[in-house]
């Protein structure tokens, strides 16, 4: 019956692989990041590296004020965003989209008419608060918890050693917080979605944002698997509790399975599955610990037959949870460098550590407490007990680490973004260029250079040359000269060796006796 619930999950999984993708990221603008225009548009369209759901769009004026945008379109994984008028000077637009993973993400795009605006750069407003983002980490801890000490607690009581009580006030309190956390959670969400403050959850908006988001479906499921939990946890031994139970079980992998970074990579068919999976072995190999180490300290026939029968099959849990974490490590992180220069690799490295030492405790009692603490051994058995209460303060750092993947997109994600050509707009009192690198980071770049006539005009230049200089690192001016190849100034395979803020200055031959030299300023990802 267990395996015939998994079976019937892991297909579902499978079956709606297609519904999801990537993590968002912005992939390009039309007019682009920093450009200058001669009219103002009427429409502004972002590109994403996957379709996505506006959630605020603000647009800021020249003057500063602002106006809250409603009328867009979304086409495939475009976003076309009606424009007021526009009054000379730089605009800039804040916008914030959902992802089909269920996460907000956030950014700015600004844009000039006839000429940048004078002064200090205007101001987007913040991200989410770190108020809301500590609330978020603590409440995703607890529903966590639920899931895996509660719900796996329940299976362990229900099919592993149905009659035992061993450990159930425990698994009911985890049950009953999961439950408890699993609302705020939901708001929490929409907060998240919106960039609201905490007391933005007494809005009707942020829950509309929050159901919107695939994340209500991981609370749905949550929910639901919390409730079968708390059923097999009950009092009694019978067939409905087990299959409860079971249920539980399938329902914690599920419910970590249906929204996430891991849950929206591709391919789908793959990825899914692989978070079913841990989840589900997470939850086999957690919910055990409190209900072990309430038999061992009361031991009877029925607790100790279970904790045998765990000693034998957790071993196939855990070659799932290895197999598939190692699979997801390689989709999410792509490039083994660049796990210590994000914020998502060191949580993963944090991650890692702690499940290694999961792991040896695990050995340490699998090969030297196990049997002779089911044999009456009571050195075994106090052993035994100590080392499983170091594994639940393990687990619980484990469920504190996951919960900051909220906050750290994944390298497979910044890799996308980081794709995106960086644009800058250059101009002086004789010319203008609009400037574009391919990709927007460190290595190997293309630039496009676009000179213009102060007036927008197309300029015929004689000879265009690119000057890269980043003084604050002691690196000397780099200069290329540019070809002309198809009415596009080119420089092909330009290496550029460090991130960050880069000096350009672009020096435009205009005619044998005057040359404009435009300069700015451009950053460049890692």
């Amino acid at each position: 019956r267990i395996a015939l619930v998994a079976a019937a999950v892991f297909a579902w999984l499978v079956a709606a692989s297609g519904q999801a993708s990537a993590h968002a990221a912005l992939v390009s603008s039309e007019p682009v990041d920093g450009a200058v225009v001669a009219e103002a548009p009427a429409l502004l369209r972002l590109t994403f590296s996957e379709p996505v759901a506006p959630l605020v769009l603000k647009l800021f004026r020249p003057d500063g004020s602002a106006v809250e945008l409603t009328e867009f379109h979304t086409r495939d994984a475009a976003v076309e965003i009606a424009l007021p008028d526009l009054p000379t000077g730089t605009s800039m637009l804040s916008w914030r989209v959902v992802s089909i993973d269920g996460h907000p993400v956030g950014g700015s795009v600004s844009f000039s008419i006839g000429a940048p605006s004078a002064g200090r750069p205007l101001d987007a407003g913040s991200d989410t608060s770190v108020a809301v983002r500590a609330t978020i980490w603590f409440v995703r801890t607890v529903l966590y918890a639920g899931l895996l000490f509660g719900a796996g607690g329940a299976f362990f009581l229900a099919v592993m050693t149905p009659g035992s009580r061993a450990g159930s006030r425990f698994i009911r309190v985890a049950l009953f917080a999961g439950l408890a956390a699993a609302p705020p959670a939901l708001g929490l969400q929409g907060a998240d979605a919106l960039g609201a403050e905490l007391v933005g959850l007494l809005e009707g908006r942020t829950w509309i944002a929050a159901i919107g988001t695939s994340y209500a479906n991981t609370v749905a499921a949550a929910i639901l698997t919390l409730v079968a939990g708390l059923v097999a946890a009950a009092p009694g031994e019978s067939l409905l509790q087990k299959a409860a139970g079971a249920a539980a079980l399938a329902g914690a992998g599920l419910a970590l399975a249906l929204s996430g970074h891991a849950s929206a990579a591709e391919p789908q068919w793959l990825t899914r599955p692989s978070v079913f999976l841990p989840g589900v072995a997470a939850a086999f190999w957690l919910g055990a610990l409190v209900p072990m180490q309430a038999a061992l300290r009361s031991p009877d026939r029925r607790a100790l037959a279970g904790i045998g029968r765990f000693s034998r099959t957790i071993v196939i849990f855990l070659a799932a949870l290895v197999a598939a974490g190692t699979v997801l490590a390689v989709i999410q992180v792509v490039d083994p460098r660049l796990l210590g220069g994000t914020g998502y690799g060191r949580v993963l490295l944090a991650k890692l550590g702690l499940v290694a030492v999961l792991l040896a405790l695990a050995a340490l009692n699998r090969w030297r407490f196990t049997v002779p603490a089911l044999a009456g051994d009571p050195a075994a058995r106090h052993g035994l007990r100590r080392s499983i209460r170091v594994e639940i303060a393990v687990a619980a750092a484990i469920l504190a680490v996951v919960a900051l993947w909220r906050f750290t997109p994944p390298p497979r994600a910044l890799i996308a973004e980081a794709a995106t050509p960086a644009s800058v707009h250059l101009h002086s009192a004789q010319a203008m260029a609009d400037i574009s690198v391919a990709p927007g980071r460190v290595g190997r770049v293309a630039v496009a250079i676009y000179p213009m006539g102060a007036d927008f005009s197309p300029l015929e230049a004689r000879e265009v040359t690119l000057v890269l200089s980043k003084a604050d690192a002691g690196i000397e001016p780099l200069r290329r000269a540019a070809a002309k190849v198809d009415g596009v100034w080119r420089v092909e395979e330009l290496q550029v060796p460090l991130a960050g803020v880069w000096q350009i200055r672009v020096d435009i031959l205009i005619s044998d006796f005057e040359m404009a030299k435009l300069s700015g300023e451009v950053e460049l990802k890692p």
